[in-house]
Order: structure tokens, then sequence, then C-alpha cells
């Protein structure tokens, strides 16, 4: 007997044992599918409406204009041809090899069988030509109007994406070699792993991006000290321990976005942003959202407002002594502290100092990518659901913004996790990204329908307690930082946002990267830099052109620019010491996960 014959014995049973465990997984991935809950259908893609529109202005282009659709389909039928034959000549010498294969390079076939091997380099060869030929159909149709060409050619990738060779088991060479090579346990660890993911989403796919097991809040991760100071039914008020002996007079406040978790800002000490900011001498208050249950399905953002913004300025002047505060609002919590700050002014409240707003959108006439979910086929399934459930869940928004970056955020971790087997990895931020949290049905609604679709704020119609606000009533000195590559807050909105609003003393940067690395982009790192201009604020086009890049976070910049609206330096404040009492250490309850039912 042979070595090889020897071998084989084992590896085939190995991989016959492996092959039945995986029979014996279909039964539970079938157990777990069985809990899935019907959902509104609309929350699941765009109406037909959308594609019938595209259909009706390529067959217009095609009356209109055969000679460039024969153009398209002649040039499209040219490449294939030529790919072909060049695939049977390559093969033609006698030798096992792909033909030449100039194109452009593709990060998810990155596998030298892409190249090498004639049947896989065939498969993917074709498939960048028909997305190609796809791509160019869409770009050239005319006769439609802006909104929906952006939501045709957004919902096309998607489509082109999800159908690429890589995606499937039988032509994805990663995937094949590993089940090989392991027997087909590989196999067998990808069907648990998205059998847990399925389980964890009560019958939905969420592809898992980060190890769950690996992160605890408050031991890992969110370990900045400090301690909540006042907790009321929307959130949870933290005061953080200085590290300085002296600090500015004037306290901050930030509000993170309550669509997810304040510990984005607090993820390891290394790139921490709420302990860079004790760092610099400054004392800091950070809410802490609760996670809204079918309780809170009658929110809506005037409870946000009374209750979390009005109440948590109050509480940070009534625990520091001071009568103004300075504020920092993140994404929509960001759209909503200048709804708050127009409120003020009118009211002639002079709480707040100075503002600061990271990746902020007020201005929704032009919502950048995410407006593709903004029309009513989304919106209207989003109301009926919510309205039915109580909140907008956390699974929906989740997906929503995944799609957004699908290959990183979709396919790319479901081929690691589920064809080669592999443990997400231990990777705080994907973690975050995985911790989210659900919205009231009230308050989805008036967003979606008020502020994104009929652009309340920006118009000046959009009401705070019955009177509307408009931009041109947040007055406060502000500073606004928008990230470069931002997909959920393009940074040319928030930058016309900013430029509308009625304050004489503004400060734009736009950071490198986007709307989380931008931000959370620590002066250690030395990675993304900014552009900052002095000049007025017109076009965001030619604003940049004159910009001036700087190597580096914008960290240290808008510290200075925080510091000298903040006052003089005091002694610093501990929490516990004004007498009002803790009431538990920071991270706090509300940020922890719920326990599953």
């Amino acid at each position: 007997m042979t070595t090889d014959e020897y071998d084989a014995g084992p590896k085939l049973e190995k991989l016959t044992e492996n092959l039945a465990k995986v029979e014996a997984l279909s039964e539970r991935l079938m157990g777990a599918l069985a809990r899935y809950k019907p959902h509104d259908p609309s929350l699941n893609g765009p109406s037909q409406e959308v594609f019938m529109k595209a259909a009706q202005a390529y067959l217009a282009a095609m009356m209109q204009n055969p000679a460039k659709v024969l153009e398209h389909q002649v040039g499209y039928w040219t490449k294939s041809l030529k790919h072909y034959i060049e695939a049977q000549q390559a093969l033609a010498t006698g030798e096992f090899k792909a033909p030449a294969d100039p194109g452009p390079k593709d990060r998810r076939f990155a596998n030298p069988l892409w190249e090498t091997h004639p049947a896989f380099n065939y498969l993917k060869q074709q498939y960048l030509i028909n997305s190609d030929a796809v791509s160019t159909a869409i770009a050239d149709m005319e006769g439609i109007e802006p909104g929906e060409r952006q939501r045709v050619e957004y919902f096309t990738k998607q489509i082109v994406d999800m159908l690429s060779p890589t995606n499937f088991l039988g032509t994805n060479p990663d995937a094949l070699e590993k089940a090989i090579a392991t027997d087909g346990e590989s196999l067998v660890k990808g069907l648990e792993n998205l059998i847990s993911d399925i389980e964890a989403n009560n019958g939905e796919l969420l592809v898992t991006l980060a190890d769950r097991e690996a992160f605890e809040i408050g031991r890992n991760i969110a370990t900045t000290p400090g301690s909540v100071v006042f907790r009321n039914r929307m959130l949870e008020l933290i005061q953080y321990a200085p590290t300085t002996e002296t600090v500015h007079a004037t306290p901050l406040l930030i509000f993170p976005p309550w669509i997810n978790k304040f510990y984005v800002m607090d993820l390891k000490p290394q790139n921490s942003l709420i302990k860079w900011i004790v760092d610099q001498g400054f004392t800091l208050f950070v809410v802490s959202w609760v996670n809204p249950d079918a309780g809170y399905a009658d929110v809506g953002m005037d409870d946000y407002i009374r209750e979390g913004y009005l109440t948590a300025m109050a509480e940070v002047r009534r625990i520091t002594g001071e009568k103004q505060i300075n504020c920092v609002g993140y994404c929509i919590a960001g759209t909503t502290l200048g709804l708050t700050l127009a409120h003020l002014e009118r009211a002639g409240d002079p709480s707040v100092k100075s503002a600061t707003f990271f990746t902020t959108l007020a201005d929704f006439s032009d919502p950048g990518e995410v407006g593709v979910f903004l029309n009513d086929d989304f919106v209207d399934g989003i109301q009926r659901q919510s309205e039915s459930d109580g909140i907008l869940s956390r699974f929906f928004m989740s997906r929503t913004f995944s799609f957004l970056r699908s290959n990183d955020l979709i396919y790319t971790p479901a081929i690691k996790s589920y064809m080669l087997g592999e443990t997400p990895p231990a990777f705080d931020l994907l973690y975050w990204n995985g911790d989210g949290t659900n919205l009231p049905a009230k308050m989805a609604i008036e967003y979606l329908r008020g502020l994104c679709q009929q652009d309340g704020f920006a118009k000046g119609e959009f009401p705070v307690f019955g009177k509307p606000v408009s931009l041109e009533g947040v007055k406060v000195p502000l500073c606004a930082i928008a990230c470069e590559t931002d997909h959920i807050a393009h940074w040319k909105g928030s930058f016309n946002s900013v430029r509308q609003m009625g304050s004489d003393d503004k400060t734009f940067i736009l950071s490198q990267s986007g709307h989380i690395a931008g931000i959370i982009n620590p002066p250690s790192k030395g990675k993304y830099g900014h552009y900052t201009n002095d000049g007025p604020m017109a076009a965001p086009e030619d604003w940049l052109a004159g910009a001036t890049f700087h190597q580096g976070s914008w960290w240290p910049r808008w510290g200075a620019w925080l510091a000298g609206r903040s006052g003089g330096q005091v002694k610093a404040r501990i929490p516990g010491d004004s007498g009002v009492p803790v009431l538990c250490p920071a991270p706090g309850t509300y940020v922890l996960p719920k326990p599953s039912h």
C-alpha cells in the first residue's frame, strides 16, 4: 500500500464525518429559520417602480437613439467574444492556463487562481465585463429624473455586487481550497456561524462582524473612569473623572446619536476621544441614551429635546454651578442639538456657550447616499412596521447602513464566516457597530418625514414644542467637523447645513476618511489629515479648492478652539463632590446589552 493510499482512507472518513455534521446542522438551521417573524416587505428593497422607470428610460433610449444602444451591445458582445476566443487559444496551446488578464485589480479576486486558473479566470473576467456593461447602460440613461437615477444606479450596483462569483461556494476558490484542506471542517464551522447569526436575530440573517465574546462593556471597552450622576427614562448622564489638577471652567456635554451607543468614543484608551478630552483639562459629561422598547412608542423628537437635551443641560449646570456650557452633537444628535439651539435662541435662553457638530446633516435637500432609502416606498414600510412594533428595530437600521458598504460590511464578512468557517475578528469598532439600538416609532417617523423627506429644519417649518424653528436660529459660536468619504452624512450636505446657520462665528473642518474613522482619529495614529479654510462659506467645492491640508488628527485644532471658549482654570471637579449623588460607575446601565428572553 502506498503512502497516498494509506492517507486517503482517514481523509475520506473525516470528510464523510463532516458532511454528516452538515446534514445534522441543516435541521438546526430549519429550526432557526422557523423563528422568522414576517415584516413589511417594503423594508426588503425598493418598490418595483424604481426598476420600471429604468426600463422605461432604456426603452425610450432604444426608440429615440437606437445607434447608442447598439453601440453598447456591440461593445459588450465584442469584449465577451474576444475574451472567449483568448481563453480558447490559451487552452489550445496544450497548457492549462488563462489568457492575459489586463483588467483592473479588485480585492475580491485576490486569490492567484482568479488569474491563473482558466475556469476561475473566465468567470471573473466575464463577471467584470457584464458588470461594466450594466453600469455603462445605467450611466448613459437619458430622460430619468436625477433622484430616480441615483436610486437606479445604487440598487443596480447592489444586485451586481451580490452576483459576484466570490459570493457562491462553487465559484470561490478560497472556500473550495479550505474545504478540501480541512476535510470539510470549514464548511461545518461556517454553517454553525450562519445558524448562530440567524438564531441571534430571530430568524433574520445579519452577519456578525466581530467576536461577541471578545469584549465586555466596562471591562475592556468603554473603560474611561467616571460616574453616572443623573438618570431618567431617556438617558443616563455620565460625568468623567478628571486627570488634571485644574480644568476649564466651562463644562462640555456630548450628545451621541441614539441610533448607536456612545462608547464609539471610548473603545480603548489609545483611541478614546472621551479620555483625550478629559486629559486636555475639560470637565466632560456624556449622555448615554436608553435603548427603547415598545413602551417608548409614543416618544417623539420633543421628548428627546425636553427630557434629553434640556434636562441634561440643566443637570450639568446644576452640578458644576456654571451658567453656560459647551455642547457637542454627533450625527442625528447634532441635528437635534441644532433644533434645541434654535429653540433656546427663540426663548432667549443663553445656556449654551458654543456648539460642535460631528458629521451632522440639518439641510436634507441633498441627503447623499442615504437618500436612496428616503423615498416613500421605504419610509411607508418603516412607518407601518414601527407603528406595529412600537419601535423601529435596530435590525433594520443596521442592515440598511451595512448596504451602504455592502462588500465591506456584508459579503466579505459573510464569505469569511460562512464559507471559510472563520471566527469573526476581535475588532472593537465592529463589535460596537453590531451593538445597535432601537428607535421609538413616533420619533423615527417624525425624523424621517419632517426632517429628511420634508427638509423641515432648513425650510424653517419643523416644530419644536409646537413652534417652527430654522437653521437661522442657531446663533452660538460653532465648529463643525465633517468627513470626506462619509456614506451617512456626506460632507457637502454638512457644509451646506452649517453655511445656513445664523452664527457669526463658524469654523468648518473636513477630516479625511468616513463617518466613524474620520471622527475617531487620535493624534497618536498620525493617520488621517484634515482641511481648513478661513475664507467665506460659499459653495463646498470652492471652499475645498481653497482649503489648506493639515497632516494628522483634527482633535488638537478643535481642542484649541474649544479651550478658547471654555473660560479660565478652576479646581478639577470630581463626580459627587457637588453634593449630587453618584448612581453607579461609568459606563452605566443603559449601555449594557439587554437580557434575552
